[in-house]
C-alpha cells in the first residue's frame, strides 16, 4: 500500500504503476459532468475558470445531502468515461490526477501519458463507506449545480488503485492481455 498526499510530488507521481494501491490523503476537488461542462467551456472562451485545477486532483462524484455531524454524504465515484470528451483541457490545464471507476478512452489514456498525470479508481458501490473517510468539504464554485458544485474535501487515507498511470499503462488493457 502507497500513502500519497496531496499536492502530489511530481517524482512520485511518476513512479505509481498501474495497479498499485493507494491511500490518498489531502485535498481533493470533486466534480462531475456539468462542473468539467462549464469549466472547458470557459477555456474556449480564453478565461480562467473560478476554479484552478493545476497540480490537483479531482475526483468525479457529486457527496449526497451531508447529514448533522458528517464532512459530506455518500460519495461514491461516477463513470470516468463521462468526461472523456472534457478531460484532455483540464489535463492541459495542468490536473495530476483524476478518480473515477471504469476504463477511459485511448485519447484520454494519451494525455495522460503526455502531459504526466494519473487515473486512479475508487470502489463503486461503496459511496457510504467512502465519505467516512472525508474529513472536511467546502464549496468552490457552481453551487447552483447543487451535488454537482466542486467542492474541495480534504480526505484521510482514502481507498484508490492506480488505473492508468503516467506512463500510459492502463489495468484494463492488462488484464485482457492476461487472457
Amino acid at each position: 500500500m502507497i500513502r500519497l498526499s496531496t499536492p502530489i510530488d511530481f517524482s512520485v507521481l511518476k513512479s505509481l504503476k498501474a495497479g498499485d494501491e493507494v491511500l490518498l490523503s489531502g485535498k481533493v476537488l470533486t466534480a462531475r459532468d456539468q462542473a468539467h461542462k462549464r469549466i472547458t467551456e470557459t477555456f474556449k472562451k480564453g478565461a480562467r475558470p473560478p476554479v484552478d485545477v493545476n497540480g490537483r486532483v479531482i475526483y468525479y462524484c457529486g457527496p449526497t445531502k451531508t447529514r448533522p455531524g458528517e464532512a459530506v454524504g455518500s460519495c461514491g465515484p461516477t463513470t470516468a468515461s463521462r468526461m472523456d470528451k472534457m478531460t484532455v483541457p483540464l489535463l492541459k490545464a495542468g490536473l495530476k490526477g483524476m478518480i473515477g471507476k471504469g476504463r477511459r478512452s485511448d485519447e484520454v489514456r494519451r494525455a495522460i501519458r503526455k502531459y504526466g498525470a494519473v487515473y486512479f479508481l475508487a470502489t463503486g458501490g461503496v459511496g457510504a463507506l467512502l465519505s467516512k473517510k472525508v474529513i472536511s468539504a467546502r464549496l468552490v464554485c457552481y453551487a447552483d449545480l447543487g451535488p454537482e458544485a466542486v467542492l474541495e474535501v480534504t480526505v484521510k487515507d482514502f481507498p484508490l488503485v492506480v488505473g492508468i498511470d503516467a506512463e500510459g499503462r492502463d489495468v484494463f488493457s492488462y488484464q485482457e492481455r492476461k487472457r
